[in-house]
């Protein structure tokens, strides 16, 4: 047993000596054919921060593709095995020394890796003007790089509550919001100057807006290279279908109105119509805007004898003149109205930052959206000759303390007064902007001459211009009357810290007083807050205004001080209508809107309206409210219609006993249809 276990231990020892002695030889041969390790290649890091670099692998390289939606595949990207030094490499390696098995690298053959799919959130949308160039307020007394004359936009047009959304979002701050109407190429310019910091914000909602007010002026910059030419063409054509189904009240110089800020347009108890057409022809330094409608109106309701009489003595045109009186509907409104008006006919000429023009042009002066202390589109315009500084104005060294300016001046003729009969008018307004948070501004009107009185002449239009003083009664019944001077201050203010959701704005009137500030408790105001945006509700928002005309001076008993005067005693108005705003004489209310937004030009709003005035001026008051609600949609890229429906109930007991009724319905289609344009090489 001993002999068996010793001769196999001497023949198991020699073998593994033999083993130990022929592994180096077997395993350099084995090390010599195998190829060498590749040297790592550092890999650049992913585009997409929240994915790790990828590592090499010995698969093929797969060039991943970027599909249009917003979920993308990515895979590893993929180094070569071999490096170019292996490639250099002699095919007959010298033997290797010896090495032990033990220290060989280990190969691990790494993993097929899986495609991860990253999801991206969709990019904002980006504002460019690309044909246009960036526009410049340097240079008080030049054009800039803009010497072209443009048309006014219309105070009725979509462009205004847009643009004053826009201005409470944080934005257009160049835009002086209570002076209307503006150019085409003053609001380009504006939004020129707002557009960088819309897209900086990334704010969906002011982007929506700029969007659509861009396409609103497409014409006005033709592209890359080129510079505006000739734009001409039919800009709108829109026809209104309203039905009221009891009578209406349409006195805003007494008792009140049933349809507010519409051109002082005629309407009555049935099927009421308004169809239009507006066009714009540019060239140069000139434009011309026109807008001509037909308007219907049945049948209506006119005074009685009594009721005409005890207004026309408020008036203090007592006994009722046999002409007559287009702020007394009485013997005038029986008949159906079918007229065709010239609402707006305007020749404007540019030159050094200013249009001046002559014809029929809106004017809107004050901050408010429902109304406009000093003037609105509440009447029907006038024919006037108009000087308007469109674009904002450096001055040096007044500038650096209040900032760029605007002013506006423009002189006309009243209509529908007899006593005197065809005064005229004449109003200037300079505002400021100290800061891109605040803007104030400054109106003047003056009301004189007129058959009966005195001549309009150049010698009494300067003597109401520059006239300041207060006037003796003998003065006031002579050739020598300055006129009904009333005058405005307004102003607008984004709060601090709530800059982008908060706007408050004052505008407020006086009769006989250099300004409202001098003289506050005789001033009327329509004060007024707007929420452009909740949070986490930005496509709500709200606004309110509240007006009184009804001042706690002495002087404010009967109607006889805010848009009154002993000797214009028609007063602030033309054909009837107030000029100013909607509320009248003697009177408080006010307004309130919340909207929601659809889109950037479509809303959902809801609009509440109040005015009561006092038995010190309408013989047992009046009371009116109105609940409406208007939807603004987009049939077609160039087709809106505007439908609303409005219930009002009133309360006039000089006119009928007991409380009244009615209700309206209406819907307006607009076409927008493409402007025509010629446009020129860029100078």
């Amino acid at each position: 047993m001993q002999g068996g276990y010793t001769g196999d231990m001497a023949r198991t020892t020699l073998h593994l000596r033999l083993a130990l002695l022929a592994a180096p030889l077997t395993l350099g041969s084995a090390l010599a054919q195998a190829p060498s390790m590749p040297v790592p290649t550092p890999v650049p890091a992913s585009s997409f921060p929240s994915i790790a670099a990828p590592s090499t692998t010995q698969t093929q390289p797969t060039t991943p593709q970027q599909p249009p939606t917003s979920t993308i595949q990515q895979t590893p990207e993929v180094q070569p095995t071999t490096p170019p030094s292996a490639v250099q490499q002699p095919q007959t390696p010298p033997a290797p020394a010896y090495q032990d098995p033990l220290d060989a690298p280990i190969v691990v053959k790494p993993a097929v890796p899986h495609p991860t799919d990253v999801t991206l959130a969709p990019p904002p949308t980006v504002i460019s003007l690309p044909s246009a160039p960036a526009y410049d307020l340097s240079g008080p007394l030049t054009d800039g790089p803009d010497f072209l004359g443009s048309t006014y936009i219309p105070v009725d047009n979509i462009v205004y509550p847009l643009a004053l959304r826009l201005y409470s979002l944080g934005y257009l701050d160049t835009a002086f919001i209570g002076m209307r109407p503006w150019t085409r190429r003053s609001l380009l310019h504006a939004l020129q100057l707002t557009t960088d910091d819309v897209n900086y914000a990334g704010d969906e909602q002011a982007q929506q807006i700029v969007a659509r007010l861009m396409r609103e002026l497409v014409a006005e910059t033709p592209g890359k290279g080129l510079a505006r030419g000739r734009v001409y063409g039919v800009e709108s054509v829109y026809a209104r279908f309203m039905g009221i189904t009891a009578i209406p009240l349409r006195d805003s110089f007494h008792l009140g109105q049933t349809i507010v800020n519409d051109y002082g347009r005629p309407y009555a108890k049935g099927f009421n119509n308004v169809t239009g057409f507006s066009s714009v022809n540019e060239m140069g330094r000139f434009s011309l805007y026109v807008r001509g409608e037909y308007q219907h109106a049945p049948m209506g309701d006119s005074y009685s004898l009594a009721l005409a009489n005890t207004l026309s003595c408020i008036e203090e045109i007592c006994p009722l003149p046999a002409a007559p009186s287009s702020t007394i509907p009485f013997g005038k409104t029986v008949d159906a109205q079918n007229p065709f008006r010239l609402q707006e006919a305007t020749l404007s000429y540019h030159f050094i930052g200013h249009e001046f023009s002559f014809g029929k042009s809106d004017a809107w002066i004050g901050p408010g959206l429902g109304g406009a202390l000093a003037w609105s589109d509440n009447a029907e315009n006038i024919y006037s000759f108009r000087i308007n500084r469109v674009e904002p104005l450096h001055v040096p060294y007044l500038s650096a303390l209040l900032g760029p300016l605007r002013y506006d001046f423009f002189v006309g003729s009243l209509k529908g007064h007899i006593v005197p009969n065809d005064p005229w008018i004449h109003s200037e307004t300079f505002a400021f902007a100290p800061s891109a948070n605040f803007q104030f501004g400054f109106q003047r009107t003056v009301i004189w001459g007129g058959k009966g009185h005195e001549a309009i002449t150049l010698h009494t239009f300067f003597k109401s211009f520059f006239n300041f003083s207060d006037t003796t009664p003998a003065e006031k019944n002579s050739g020598n009357d300055p006129g009904a001077r009333f005058s405005a201050f307004h102003f607008s203010y984004r709060l601090p810290l709530v800059r982008r959701y908060v706007t408050l704005y004052t505008d407020a009137i006086s009769h006989d007083d250099v300004t409202p500030v001098s003289a506050p408790r005789r001033a009327a105001y329509r004060p007024g807050i707007y929420l452009s945006q909740f949070p986490h509700l930005p496509k709500l928002d709200f606004r309110v205004e509240g007006v009184s005309t009804d001042t706690s001076t002495l002087r404010s008993q009967a109607g006889q001080f805010n848009y009154f005067e002993i000797i214009q005693r028609q007063g602030y108005t033309n054909k009837g209508f107030i000029l100013g705003d909607w509320i009248g004489r003697e009177a408080k209310g006010g307004q309130a809107w919340l909207t929601y937004h659809l889109s950037g030009d479509e809303w959902v709003k809801i609009v509440y309206l109040n005015k009561k005035t006092p038995k010190a001026f309408i013989p047992q008051g009046t009371t009116q409210n109105q609940f409406k609600i208007d939807v603004v949609k987009n049939l077609t890229h160039d087709i809106t219609v505007d439908a609303w429906l409005q219930y009002e109930r009133w309360k006039v007991p000089i006119y009928f006993s007991g409380q009244r009724s009615d209700t309206t319905i209406a819907a307006q289609f607009t076409w927008r249809p493409k402007l025509h344009t010629a446009s020129v090489p860029a100078r």
